[in-house]
């Protein structure tokens, strides 16, 4: 399977268009279409293509490194710069040769020649000669042809740096290629909520336990937050379901969450996200069934979004015979976007336990 097709894979089953897969790296669609058709022609170099693939295979949930890996593979070995063959005693270039005229055919495909004693010499004198007036004829061309049109008087030590006439002394070198700015990728960072507020099927008016709320992220299993108790797992027909909303507090991509829940097991969980605090905006990106203990859910697909919806649709039961759920710690790790201005969306927290 090659690079492109592998992508194309890996954003088939995270479910994402290439329209999504664009507007979640900041990388043009065409340029997506061609990488997933193995045409880099629009990259902009072998060192930005590595970093569209590596972006893009982050955004589809794959793993960059046998991708990048295999794309150095594919790649031409470098040729001989053009100093390096002068060196070498290369032929001049097809220009060259035509102003000079036809050149001699050399010993690779000439007949053998073997020469001993007096005539030995006078034949080597003799290539010595040919050899000088070729090189400096093929210089000359080399120079008429690289350098500025202006007349020259090269100093003897200027037959061995060239290039050193090629440009004029008012002249510039070329900025370096820049990396484009979409194609970088936050790292993967703790994250730390702003807030936790309990949440109904119509919003945080009907959610349960609304005081204490906050005990969720106080990483306490002595006082955790916990739902109103219920007659059945289903809620006893009151309600769909019931959870936390989390508001991180600018547009994240949640990467990993562990929740800490009560020992009974018994509970079906699901991680939401969005950009906004209603029930029909936020997209599932997990979920678990009869959970209990610690849970961890990774994100199926990507969703960048500034808020984090868990939300139960089955309670566990608990030690008087109803139905309950309990949080008392909460850890994320996802990637905090930037704005334009430079300015962190989000927070993030370095020492978190």
């Amino acid at each position: 399977m090659s690079i492109g097709d592998a992508l194309a894979e890996a954003r088939r089953q995270a479910g994402l268009t290439v329209a999504q897969v664009g507007d979640q790296t900041g990388i043009r669609e065409t340029i997506i279409t061609a990488i997933e058709c193995d045409n880099y022609s629009a990259c902009g170099g072998e060192s930005s293509a590595r970093e569209y693939i590596r972006t893009i295979a982050w955004a589809v949930g794959a793993d960059p490194e046998p991708l990048i890996r295999m794309y150095n593979t594919a790649q031409p070995r470098p040729q001989p710069a053009a100093d390096d063959t002068a060196q070498l005693g290369a032929q001049p270039a097809a220009d060259d040769t035509a102003q000079l005229g036809a050149q001699p055919v050399t010993c690779e495909a000439a007949d053998p020649v073997t020469v001993t004693g007096k005539g030995g010499w006078i034949w080597r004198g003799w290539l010595a000669v040919v050899a000088v007036v070729i090189g400096g004829l093929w210089f000359a061309a080399f120079q008429y042809h690289a350098g500025p049109r202006h007349t020259v008087t090269a100093a003897p030590s200027a037959r061995a740096h060239p290039v050193a006439h090629r440009l004029p002394h008012h002249s510039q070198a070329p900025p370096a290629p820049q990396t484009p700015a979409a194609s970088s990728v936050p790292p993967v960072t703790l994250l730390a909520p702003v807030s936790a507020e309990a949440f109904g099927p119509g919003g945080t008016a009907q959610g349960d336990n609304q005081q204490n709320a906050g005990l969720a992220l106080a990483n306490n299993p002595a006082t955790p937050w916990h739902t109103s108790w219920y007659a059945t797992a289903q809620f006893g027909n009151l309600k769909t379901g019931t959870g936390l909303l989390l508001d991180l507090g600018g547009a994240v991509t949640v990467t990993n969450a562990q929740i800490a829940l009560g020992s009974i097991p018994g509970a079906n969980i699901e991680l939401l996200a969005g950009n906004v605090p209603a029930l029909t905006d936020l997209r599932t990106v997990a979920r678990a069934t009869n959970a209990g203990g610690v849970v961890r859910l990774r994100p199926t697909r990507s969703v960048r979004g500034r808020y984090l919806l868990i939300w139960f649709t089955l309670l566990p039961p608990d030690s008087a015979g109803t139905f309950q759920a309990s949080v008392y710690s909460i850890r994320l790790e996802g990637r905090i976007w930037f704005t334009s201005a430079g300015s962190a969306q989000g927070r993030q927290v370095a020492n978190r336990p």
